[in-house]
């Protein structure tokens, strides 16, 4: 508001500062005669007019300088961004479709009242399976079904056997699907020549001996995932004879496949003696000793690696 009273002074100043000087100067003129040119008097007039607008114009300038300015722009604020969505691995996806997996399961230790500790594997892995027990009957219908299973299980340890066109079935779902396979079966010694040649073959083993009572597993390879992958599993040499005869076979290397023997009853790694093979690229396990003559403590932990690898590896031949 001052600053607007001075602006007003400045130019009502200037204003009577032109009053003044037209009154110090006659205006009468002579009637007579023209009035003559008075140089000095113009340059007056002219000096006068000139200091005048001088004063408004200053007036004027100081009026502007006193208009409010817009308010500064107000700083930006930047918006968080969207967090970047983390893409699953593929280890993260593979764990996923394990725990999602379906599994069909034949065990026929049921009858015996002695655990069925691959059953209690997969429950402690949380993955879903169709349990036939020991009835082959309705593990045959299950096999020759079109549900698609990512995981076949044959828990032959008891003495009734999974044999004949069993494997001819099994074998189609492992060489048209490929679908995992994990196969605990003592009795090769009757069915080498049969059915289950055909996978025998294909995985790189053939029967090598019977062997009658239990004794203890060295493995073979100690860094292996069978036994290290979820669990670290110690070699079985501490048994408890269940099976009093017929608890298992021997197993060698023969054959077009790529077999590994993992583990066996030599202390040594050889091509003989095997009693823990894998093949088909990882998704086949074949084992010829009998769970029940070694401590549950220590098989259930094997048997969830069994079931991780050979799944882990069907995941990956299957997109």
């Amino acid at each position: 508001m001052f600053r607007e009273r001075g602006v007003w002074g400045a130019i009502l100043l200037s204003l009577s500062f032109l009053f003044v000087l037209a009154c110090g100067i006659s205006i009468t003129p002579d009637t007579s005669s023209p009035p003559a040119f008075d140089p000095t008097k113009a340059a007056l007039e002219l000096q006068a007019t000139s200091m005048a607008l001088q004063l408004t114009q200053a007036a004027l300038n100081a009026q502007q300088a006193v208009q409010p300015t817009s308010p500064p722009p107000q700083p930006t604020i930047a918006q968080p961004e969207a967090p970047a969505q983390v893409q699953p691995t593929p280890t993260q996806d593979v764990e996923a479709r394990i725990r999602a997996a379906n599994v069909l399961v034949y065990e026929n230790t049921d009858e015996y009242g002695i655990g069925m500790w691959i059953q209690d594997a997969l429950d402690n892995m949380g993955i879903k399976y169709t349990q036939t027990g020991s009835y082959s009957g309705h593990f045959m219908e299950y096999l020759n079904s079109g549900t698609k299973y990512d995981l076949i299980i044959v828990g032959a340890e008891a003495k009734d056997r999974i044999s004949g066109e069993f494997w001819d079935v099994i074998n189609t779902r492992l060489t048209r699907d490929k679908v995992a396979l994990i196969a605990e079966v003592w009795y090769l010694d009757t069915e080498a020549n049969g059915p289950i040649s055909k996978i025998l073959g294909g995985c790189g083993i053939r029967y090598q001996k019977d062997y009658s009572l239990a004794d203890s597993i060295y493995w073979w390879d100690p860094t292996h995932p069978i036994f290290n992958e979820p669990n670290t599993v110690l070699p079985l040499l501490h048994y408890d004879r269940y099976w009093a005869n017929q608890t298992g076979d021997q197993i060698r290397l023969g054959g077009s496949g790529d077999a590994v023997l993992l583990a066996g009853l030599a202390a040594r790694k050889s091509n003989e003696e095997g009693v823990l093979a894998t093949c088909y690229e990882g998704r086949v396990i074949i084992q010829t000793f009998s769970d029940h003559d070694y401590k549950m403590a220590d098989v259930i932990p094997l048997w969830e690696n069994y079931i991780h690898y050979t799944l882990k590896n069907h995941f990956l031949a299957v997109p």
